[in-house]
């Protein structure tokens, strides 16, 4: 943990740095609403998390969270009667993609970037021919509350969090570290390294279909509303000090890196600063993150392991 001390200490300088060019971000509305901004992109990196510390990627999270969005709103089309069944259904397509993007990277040995990859072209598209760019529809005023009302996104955030520091903590988590560590190691110690692999997809789709149902509530429905969303969550888990390649890094400084990569763009934007600037700024921190690891990436699984 002594490892993600600092990206606490960047996070309470970036906190300081809001509040002395927005004195109402002390308040507790101006900070209950930058908790509800940040709370999604918190939840996709506790997911992609998982992903990355056993030695994989999900790109795949951006395009689910616009699949969850684009689906609700077309079944429950300001139904308050369907707001439940959907919501359920939300979460079953979220680990019906995760175990999908697990099985073929596992079985298939279909290497896990270029899984996901394919995986969010396929939603793209899937989302594009059914709404031809326009989704139809409309999120019912219960679906909306979970994500406009910000004590419903802060316990929702506080929730994950907590499960997910216990799944790290539980026999789940040591084994998914390992597995990212040294798979062969791992498979010769007895480590179900596939299962926990597919798990870890699971757990990540379940974080684009909660996240999906904040953002639907927060900025409402719309064909982009997961845009980038996927290297939004990767970079958070590297800022966060996470080893791209796995086997290295805390959950709960990964939830730290969204905290301090929402900040970051709070700032920019309190300062004026296109938001344009965003998409350099996580190329920047990604590549930076990797040269200070010194690590040379496993060709992004490009060549499956032989075991």
């Amino acid at each position: 943990m002594k490892r993600a001390i600092p990206i606490f200490v960047v996070l309470a300088g970036l906190l300081v740095a809001i509040a002395a060019a927005n004195p109402f971000f002390l308040e507790p509305a101006g900070f209950l609403a930058f908790l509800k901004r940040v709370a999604p992109l918190a939840i996709l990196a506790a997911g992609q998390y998982f992903v990355i510390v056993s030695g994989e990627f999900d790109l795949s999270v951006g395009s689910l969270v616009t699949v969850e969005v684009v689906v609700a709103a077309r079944l429950i089309d300001g139904d308050e009667a369907m707001t439940w069944p959907v919501l359920a259904l939300l979460v079953v397509i979220g680990l019906l993609v995760g175990l999908v993007n697990g099985l073929v990277t596992t079985r298939l040995r279909v290497p896990s970037f270029i899984t996901t990859l394919g995986a969010m072209l396929i939603l793209s598209g899937a989302v594009f021919l059914w709404t031809g760019g326009a989704p139809r529809g409309a999120l019912s005023q219960g679906f909306r509350v979970f994500g406009r009302e910000g004590v419903w996104a802060v316990a929702i955030l506080a929730v994950v969090v907590v499960a997910a520091v216990l799944l790290m903590r539980a026999d789940f988590g040591r084994t998914l570290v390992a597995a990212g560590d040294n798979e062969k190691a791992a498979r010769l110690s007895g480590v179900r390294v596939d299962r926990v692999r597919v798990f870890a997809f699971m757990l990540s789709g379940l974080s684009a279909a909660v996240a999906g149902i904040l953002l639907g509530g927060f900025a409402g429905v719309s064909a982009q509303v997961g845009q980038s969303l996927e290297f939004q969550a990767i970079t958070a888990v590297v800022l966060g000090g996470v080893v791209l390649g796995g086997g290295r890094g805390h959950v709960v400084a990964a939830i730290a890196g969204a905290f301090t990569l929402e900040a970051l763009f709070t700032l920019l934007n309190l300062h004026g600063i296109s938001g344009a600037l965003e998409y350099a700024v996580q190329g920047v921190i990604i590549i930076a993150a990797v040269a200070v690891g010194g690590l040379r990436l496993p060709a992004l699984r490009l060549t499956p392991s032989k075991v």
